[in-house]
């Protein structure tokens, strides 16, 4: 049994057998019931999936995934293909988005060559996995093979097991990849069952024209690559992208070793799709950070039953808005294991 298919089989349902105990404590602190809100709910589902009451949270990851796609030869992008390494080496020294808004969240960034269609020099901080030079233009045939598909997803699987041998509580993920938006919004169409045209949006800054270009093209790969909705490694294999698979290996990996992932936007929320598509259980061990100004993403979060922790018009990708939303889960965290009760802290609870 490959990697892949172990892993499926180790993903459980998430045991809530502590459920009942650790409400009752968040219940207690000194403050009215539920007054924190969403804070109280990441506790409790944090709380749930390290199966204690007393979680910690100290170390924490955004596997940053990089991959080009050859559908960007059909002109669906406003960047050219040469930005995707470009960012990588952006990433590498620390210049990003992500890198800016994981130092202040404390977190580490493994940024990850999976597919970028140049050979990146070697770099201290650069994790080289690359399964192809990007995919194959969607447009006139399969993105990649299934074969490749499992190979990129036992990628994210292999990150995720390397980092947890030397400690890892949580997880966030991020991707950079120009054009990756299409194969996104054709994996959210196919898995959906909503119309290309309801789930495709702008991307990096497209006008009304190439909008409906994009569109078409997106159609089109579908058409003929004829991807069967039921079977998800079809899907991915056909019209997604290799970053996305390998985020879709770090979502299973997370679900399989109760380890919780914070899900960024609309690349993330297609990994999503795929990763709950092969195991439904995985939801439950997933967090949506918050809703991008893609459309598709929206249907995606109704899709999966995710809620997002907030909605600041974000649409840059990188993992920017999954590191924040780990900030909120640590908050949450920090509620549930340094807040006293009304009893350690002898103050009177509200008269029943």
């Amino acid at each position: 049994m490959g990697k892949f298919h172990a892993i499926l089989e180790a993903i459980r349902p998430l045991d809530r057998s502590k459920q009942a105990a650790i409400q009752h404590k968040l219940d207690f602190l000194t403050k009215p019931q539920g007054s924190l809100g969403r804070l109280e709910e990441l506790a409790l589902q944090y709380a749930l999936i390290k199966g204690t009451l007393e979680p910690t949270l100290k170390n924490k990851l955004a596997v940053v995934m990089a991959a080009d796609h050859g559908v960007a030869a059909e002109g669906v992008s406003a960047f050219p293909q040469e930005v995707t390494q470009q960012m990588v080496l952006n990433f590498l020294h620390g210049g990003a988005g992500i890198n800016v808004l994981a130092r202040h969240n404390e977190v580490e960034v493994a940024v990850v060559d999976i597919g970028v269609a140049a050979d990146l020099k070697e770099h201290p901080n650069l994790l080289s996995r690359k399964v192809a030079k990007g995919t194959k233009n969607m447009a006139q045939g399969p993105a990649m093979t299934r074969e490749q598909a499992i190979q990129a997803i036992e990628v994210g699987l292999g990150i995720v097991e390397g980092k947890k041998a030397t400690g890892l509580d949580i997880l966030a993920t991020g991707e950079m990849g120009i054009a990756n938006t299409s194969p996104s919004s054709a994996i959210t169409a196919i898995i959906t069952g909503r119309p290309v045209e309801f789930v495709t949006g702008r991307g990096t800054g497209i006008d009304d024209q190439a909008l409906v270009h994009k569109t078409t093209v997106i159609e089109k790969a579908i058409v003929i690559n004829h991807p069967s909705h039921e079977d998800a490694l079809d899907t991915l294999a056909k019209v997604g992208g290799l970053e996305i698979a390998g985020l879709a290996g770090v979502m299973l990996a997370g679900a399989a070793h109760h380890i919780p992932v914070v899900v960024d936007g609309f690349i993330s929320g297609a990994a999503a799709l795929v990763a709950c598509k092969l195991k439904p259980e995985v939801k439950d061990y997933l967090m949506a950070a918050h809703c991008s100004v893609e459309i598709g993403h929206k249907i995606i979060l109704e899709h999966l039953g995710l809620k997002p922790l907030f909605n600041l018009n974000l649409r840059l990708g990188e993992g920017t808005g999954a590191v924040m939303g780990i900030g909120l889960v640590e908050a949450g965290v920090k509620i549930l294991t340094q807040m006293a009760s009304f009893e350690t802290a002898a103050v009177s609870q509200a008269a029943s």
